[in-house]
């Protein structure tokens, strides 16, 4: 059967969202049993969204692993979605996995038996069986690499799609940043003086790899290009241009 144009929305589900987080993020903070260890480069995601950790011998984690009892909550993991563009207030979301660890050979697995999403519109509890069984947004890897290209090789780019924004989501605008891509979008981040705010760009249709986004990005261009430059913009140009 064909992909189901009815089973996408304009944006990823939360479970998706959190795989996502977790499949992106380099590092993360574990607190158990009154310790905070902070790990670089020493997890591993499996496809249930359990989470390996390679822990010195000597770790205070390794030890509470150890001594706390088997399938009671007993740890935190924290992990952070950072934007890849410089922009303000650069976490775009918090992901938390509360569990346990169990020692499998040189390293600890978690499973989670509690998981929160935090991101700015607010925070959800997202379902075990729906995270377990959700897959990371298929740009989640190539997307700081997309993300940084277009901010630093095609700002003209970003301005033009900015025609595509409601004029009053503009007022007061200084700079406009690409904050994130996922398949069924593209987030921008309008700054402003003293305040920012996002405005996401909703494909028509959902993008499953770079090709399929590189399609949809020239679309959503095209209409911009058919758009009408935002008078606050023209203002703005103006006034900044002297």
């Amino acid at each position: 059967m064909g992909e189901d144009s009815h089973s996408w929305t304009a944006a990823p589900a939360a479970a998706e969202r959190a795989r996502s987080v977790l499949a992106a993020a380099w590092s993360c903070s574990v607190t158990a049993e009154g310790t905070r260890e902070e790990l670089v480069g020493a997890h591993t995601v499996g496809e249930d969204g359990r989470v390996a950790v390679e822990v010195p011998e000597d770790s205070a984690l390794l030890a509470a692993a150890i001594c706390a009892p088997r399938g009671e909550p007993s740890a935190v993991l924290e992990f952070a979605d950072v934007a890849p563009v410089p922009v303000r207030n650069r976490i775009r979301a918090r992901l938390w996995l509360a569990g346990w660890f169990a020692v499998e050979g040189e390293r600890l697995v978690f499973t989670p038996t509690r998981v929160v999403l935090r991101q700015p519109s607010g925070s959800v509890v997202v379902d075990l069986d729906e995270f377990a069984a959700a897959l990371p947004d298929p740009l989640t890897t190539a997307e700081a690499r997309l993300l940084t290209h277009l901010a630093d090789c095609h700002a003209d780019a970003v301005e033009r799609l900015t025609r595509l924004v409601d004029s009053d989501s503009l007022h007061g605008a200084v700079r406009v940043q690409p904050l994130a891509v996922d398949r069924h979008g593209l987030t921008l981040r309008i700054e402003r003086a003293r305040a920012h705010g996002d405005v996401r760009l909703a494909f028509h249709a959902p993008a499953d790899d770079v090709a399929q986004l590189t399609e949809r990005m020239h679309i959503l261009l095209g209409q911009a290009s058919a758009a009408s430059c935002p008078r606050a913009l023209q203002r703005q140009r103006t006034d900044g241009d002297g």
